[in-house]
């Protein structure tokens, strides 16, 4: 099998869980790889995804781990099955390794949740409303490269349009509906795209209203996906550095927990729709 020169963060990510179920038994990678028949640099290069694993390999080294987690072993059985490259290799040297991160764990998501305070959701948002965003960064980008990411955006919003789409939550601060990006035509056109996005059935939008005061994570942007088994499960942070995945057991309850409580103190949704439309005609200047 082929050494991988750059390993997505799906193929880190199973490397990372075959290691914690052989530290979970106890087991050193020299001890695993007698197990298994081979040796310590064949386990240490199959954590770091360095190469890839079959799925009796995958079954041979979980039955070594004594995992009897069934559900587990079958979710990674598939992650290890995938071959196909996705639609967003084809960005891969244009646009920072986070964003395509970001979609490849998007696009393999159970169910989506995200939280916004200052911004609008990605996935929600037009390309005008996109453009102007990345119009703004610091240093500035290149007009390709805006494009590049407008273009990038869009193609991320599909998880939302396809036969069986994923189910997504968006938290939105008022705060955020009520910038004015790109000027009130295209802040009123993002709105009511959002107003009728929330429509589906699929997707909801709760908005965080000003009068609910002070809650949990209002310091940050958080994206959840949610994996075929909690253990899988995967938070997404924007960071003035870049983006940031997080897996540990303790940060994805911690995270769980963070938008539970926002979605607690979130108006309903048709109170969400409601005031999302009552902000249109004041981006109008009515």
């Amino acid at each position: 099998m082929p050494v991988r020169s750059s390993p997505t963060a799906r193929q880190l990510r199973l490397g990372a869980e075959l290691r914690k179920l052989r530290e979970r038994a106890g087991l050193s990678s020299t001890e695993a790889g007698r197990l298994l028949g081979t040796n310590q640099a064949q386990i240490s290069n199959i954590e770091a995804s360095r190469f890839g694993v079959s799925a009796e390999r995958l079954q041979a080294l979980a039955r070594n781990y004594s995992c009897a987690d069934q559900a587990l072993i079958d979710a990674l059985i598939a992650m290890a099955g995938e071959r196909k490259r996705g639609w967003w290799e084809e960005y891969r040297e244009i646009l920072p390794a986070g964003l395509l991160d970001l979609a490849e764990m998007e696009h393999h998501a159970v169910a989506l949740r995200t939280a916004f305070i200052s911004h609008l959701p990605g996935l929600l948002q037009t390309p005008e409303h996109a453009r102007e965003i990345f119009r703004q960064g610091v240093p500035p980008l290149a007009p390709p490269e805006v494009e590049h990411r407008v273009s990038h955006r869009v193609k991320r919003q599909a998880v939302l349009y396809r036969d069986t789409p994923t189910p997504y939550t968006a938290i939105v601060h008022e705060a955020a509906l009520r910038m004015r990006f790109g000027g009130p035509a295209t802040a009123c056109r993002q709105l009511e795209h959002i107003v009728d996005m929330s429509r589906h059935k699929h997707i909801r939008v709760l908005v965080i209203p000003f009068e609910a005061g002070s809650f949990p994570g209002s310091g940050q942007s958080i994206s959840y996906a949610v994996g075929p088994v909690p253990q899988l499960d995967t938070v997404q942070l924007d960071t003035e550095h870049g983006s940031e995945l997080l897996d540990a057991e303790a940060q994805l309850e911690r995270y769980r927990t963070v938008l539970d409580r926002m979605e607690s103190v979130a108006l309903d949704d048709d109170a969400s729709r409601d005031i999302i439309l009552s902000i249109i005609p004041t981006l109008r200047g009515a």
